[in-house]
């Protein structure tokens, strides 16, 4: 590809030897849970700490495609640096990461701009060379667990509103459908509690993830009782799933920063969890 976003978090985030990344993202892979999601998997959500503190929570999620084969993966974040615009994507062709170029379905994310604009007047706005790190963190385990030459759909949540996330949820579901496609929701949890009190207010969350209710997970931290970073990547990829026939969530896995560090403080919490179709409900 000509032209390719690098990398800001290569070697900070995760390893930034191919070798070495390779290796870590395997070994988490192959300590998470294998059994099998209740149906076909139509989603993931998945922590976006570095590898080093939520890798393994990650792991638990994205072990259920191993060997999967999308054209697409469209890869739902929230963007934590200052931007202007409401929900923003890349103008690059391509993301990098020590195991290889990524191409963007420039084509799909055109037809994603129209009809975000043409549904509630959202324009897309592209960023070239974002510092972005909740999008990027995930490449990694889609790169070791999918068959290769999926392309990426990247997505951005500047704004975290019902209305912008209720949009995007259904402007993804229309330019999907029909598609070979996977969706990945990143975001963390509460951030910065003593843990007990994170779990409890983690637990809230992620009840409300599992009970498939995109209103309610933008609904906790206006009441409270729960917290995540990417609340509006969360509802979007619900919304988005439910559209494309997802009928429940199943949870793979929680802990906190404090279960790596020993320091139970101040601490973030992640979540993992698959949105399927049939099966169990």
């Amino acid at each position: 590809m000509s032209d390719v976003r690098p990398s800001p978090i290569a070697g900070t985030w995760y390893p930034g030897d191919a070798e070495a990344l390779a290796r870590s993202v395997d070994k988490q892979l192959a300590e998470a849970d294998p059994q099998p999601p209740p149906g076909a998997v139509v989603g993931l959500i998945a922590p976006h700490a570095g590898h080093r503190y939520s890798g393994a929570v990650a792991a638990r999620a994205f072990r259920l495609v191993s060997q999967l084969a999308p054209d697409c993966v469209a890869v739902i974040s929230p963007m934590h640096h200052l931007s202007a615009g409401e929900v923003l994507s890349t103008t690059h062709d391509a993301y990098w990461t020590p195991l290889g170029e990524i191409a963007v379905d420039k084509p799909l994310l055109a037809e994603f701009a129209a009809d975000l604009e043409a549904r509630c007047g959202i324009r897309l706005v592209r960023v070239s060379r974002d510092e972005e790190h909740s999008l990027e963190i995930e490449l990694p385990f889609l790169q070791r667990t999918l068959a290769a030459g999926f392309r990426l759909l990247p997505v951005m949540l500047r704004d975290q509103s019902r209305r912008v996330a209720e949009a995007v949820g259904h402007s993804l579901a229309a330019v999907l459908r029909g598609r070979s496609a996977l969706i990945v929701a990143s975001s963390d949890l509460s951030h910065f509690y003593p843990g007990p009190i994170a779990r409890r207010l983690d637990e809230e969350m992620l009840a409300r993830l599992e009970a498939f209710d995109p209103q309610a997970v933008l609904q906790a931290e206006d009441e409270g009782l729960g917290f995540a970073c990417g609340k509006a990547a969360l509802a979007a990829a619900l919304w988005a799933a439910r559209d494309l026939g997802a009928t429940g969530v199943q949870l793979r896995g929680y802990a906190h920063s404090g279960d790596v560090t020993g320091d139970n403080e101040s601490v973030v919490g992640y979540g993992a969890a698959v949105v399927y179709r049939g099966g169990e409900s």
